[in-house]
């Protein structure tokens, strides 16, 4: 087999065992009861995943044929010829092993972003580096195969790809970069730079040395709050940065292949699920640990930045907290919370599910089939399970009494981090009146708290006295409407980020309010909005939009009102003159008007 058929078997083989789990499966006797977990482990922790009785097997078949595929792919990467032996401090990919590197991603469908770097490639842009940053799964890495895969033949030969670990140091980087200068190497992409603990402190030398000198420079990691600390005190604006954090819905559609809300909202706006046309690794639900997403994507992204960050100066408050293991605590609990008020009293209350308690209420309500499930489950017992798995604590249990300047610098590093975003609320006849509410960007960061109630639940022996079909029925219910707050949040998000020419808020009224108003300061005029979860229609889902004396009061102050919608997961239809639009088609429309 010649060396271009070796590479794309590595390839193929390498993109097969992305998409198989790793580790293996343990077996617990709770009771007398059976029950199966998936144990990996992930940054040196080891981390157990329930895995329900009927998916055990297939689960352990795929878990052996990657270890297969892993054995095979050693014995094939022996067969690769050396390259031309320069010695590197660091792990340096060039030539053959680029190649193999970069050909999982030939077929990819590419994000939108990607031009951003495409600019910076191929176009003549001198002392400047290219930074490539976003929480993980955001396609970063792949961003920077896709762009390698485009450099012409000549231009690949003076490509190098260098994977960064905690282990190497920026002097050990400088060594290796002034022997691939010296070699003719002019394309240098660097993954995971911030790792280095002294990268912030030096990051100044990319652009003063070699970006100056005429190499490409890209840096890309997943310690986002770390480059911006370095925009701030050594690269000025001697760097282009690119944030791959947020993922709109039409991208997450037309880039992976997957189809509907449900499907954005459950992985996450992450592009690192088994996709058809995108990064091939293990489907984000059977990875995607809700601890391990939350706490090093978001909370120790935060951590990992003041650590680093030698001086001290941006530590602030909030070395306390870190220190203490205790900042997860406070960003779960600003996420928990249904308005994610970043306030002392969301912190210091005695943590109850706000997500349970809803639905308890509704289904306690229900017309049809009313059910008392606080009755049907230990709720203490659940309770606890949910906070530990989220590192939730009680104000009792805290060791740092947090503070409204805490809640402010958390507050702060969130919207650098691009995870937040805030849209007005206005309100009617009170016009002096307005506030802000908070929607975070990152649907899994928010559905994994979901999932936590759910495996609770499923845990509980009292929960398990009903029979399947209740058990499902809450389940459904439950999740039904955490889908549903989160789908506003998204179309309220979304349209802000697309029309950018338009005042985009929500509107409320003494009783009820309009979801979602998009106002035209130059036409003064307006449409308005009602966004639904559910597929169908109903007369009492548009009762505010036609309301005579809500919209009487909405055109006096905003405009005429040139259009009456309501978002929702049906088929593109109109009732009694109301425009009835799919979420899924209003949200891929907005890419026209961005």
């Amino acid at each position: 087999m010649d060396n271009e058929k070796i590479i794309e078997h590595i390839a193929e083989i390498e993109r097969e065992i992305a998409v198989l789990p790793a580790g293996g499966v343990s077996k617990k006797n709770v009771h007398g009861n059976i029950y199966y977990y998936h144990r990996i482990t992930q940054n040196g922790k080891r981390i157990e995943k329930y895995v329900k009785a009927d998916e055990v097997d297939e689960l352990i078949s795929n878990i052996e044929k990657r270890k297969k595929l892993e054995k095979e792919l050693k014995k094939l990467k022996q067969c690769m010829p050396k390259e031309k032996n320069l010695d590197f401090k660091t792990k340096v990919l060039v030539g053959d092993r680029l190649k193999s590197l970069i050909s999982i991603t030939r077929n990819y469908k590419k994000r939108e972003c990607i031009q951003m770097l495409r600019d910076y490639i191929f176009k003549d842009i001198a002392d400047k580096v290219f930074i490539l940053y976003g929480l993980r799964r955001t396609g970063k890495t792949t961003l920077i195969r896709q762009i390698i895969l485009e450099l012409s033949e000549s231009d690949f030969n003076k490509a190098a790809f260098i994977q960064i670990t905690s282990k190497d140091s920026l002097s050990d980087i400088d060594e290796d970069l002034r022997l691939l200068e010296k070699n003719g190497y002019k394309y240098v992409f660097l993954d995971e730079v911030t790792l280095m603990e002294d990268f912030i402190e030096g990051a100044s030398l990319f652009s003063d040395i070699y970006a100056s000198s005429g190499m490409k420079i890209v840096l890309s990691g997943t310690d986002s709050l770390g480059f911006a600390f370095s925009k701030e005190e050594q690269l000025y604006d001697r760097c282009i940065m690119l944030h791959t954090t947020f993922i709109p819905y039409r991208e997450f559609e037309n880039v992976l292949g997957i189809y509907g809300i449900d499907e954005y909202i459950r992985y996450g706006g992450t592009m690192s699920l088994g996709g058809i046309n995108y990064n091939a690794s293990t489907p984000f639900s059977n990875i995607k640990d809700t601890e391990e997403y939350i706490n090093t994507s978001i909370a120790k992204n935060i951590q990992h930045s003041l650590k680093m960050y030698q001086y001290g100066g941006h530590f602030r408050q909030l070395l306390d907290l870190y220190e203490k293991g205790e900042l997860t605590n406070v960003i779960n609990r600003v996420v928990e919370d249904m308005n994610h008020r970043f306030t002392k009293s969301v912190v210091e209350s005695t943590f109850k599910s706000h997500d349970l308690g809803v639905t308890a209420n509704n289904l306690l309500r229900d017309r049809v089939d009313p059910i008392n499930i606080r009755k049907h489950m230990e709720l203490d017992k659940v309770t606890l399970g949910i906070k530990n798995m989220l590192d939730i604590l009680n104000k009792e249990e805290q060791s740092i009494d947090i503070s409204d300047v805490h809640m402010t610098q958390i507050k702060e590093y969130l919207a650098i981090l691009d995870l937040i975003k805030e849209i007005d609320l206005e309100y009617l006849p009170e016009v002096k009146q307005k506030s802000k509410i908070v929607v975070v960007t990152q649907p899994g960061l928010r559905y994994a708290q979901a999932e936590a109630i759910v495996e609770n639940l499923l845990l509980d022996e009292k929960f398990q006295e009903l029979d399947i079909q209740k058990r499902t029925h809450i389940l459904e219910r439950l999740l039904s409407e955490i889908r549903g707050r989160m789908m506003e949040d998204i179309v309220l998000l979304e349209t802000k980020l697309a029309k950018k020419d338009k005042h985009v808020f929500k509107l409320q009224f003494p009783i009820g309010e309009f979801d979602m108003v998009v106002q035209d300061p130059k036409t003064l005029s307006c449409e308005i909005y009602e966004i639904k979860y559910s597929k169908e229609r109903a007369c009492e889902q548009y009762r505010h939009i036609t309301n005579e004396e809500k919209c009487a009061m909405t055109t006096h102050r905003y405009g005429n009102i040139t259009g009456r919608y309501v978002i929702y997961r049906g088929e593109n239809t109109e009732m009694d003159s109301i425009q009835y639009l799919n979420v899924e088609d209003y949200l891929k429309s907005l890419e026209k008007t961005r």
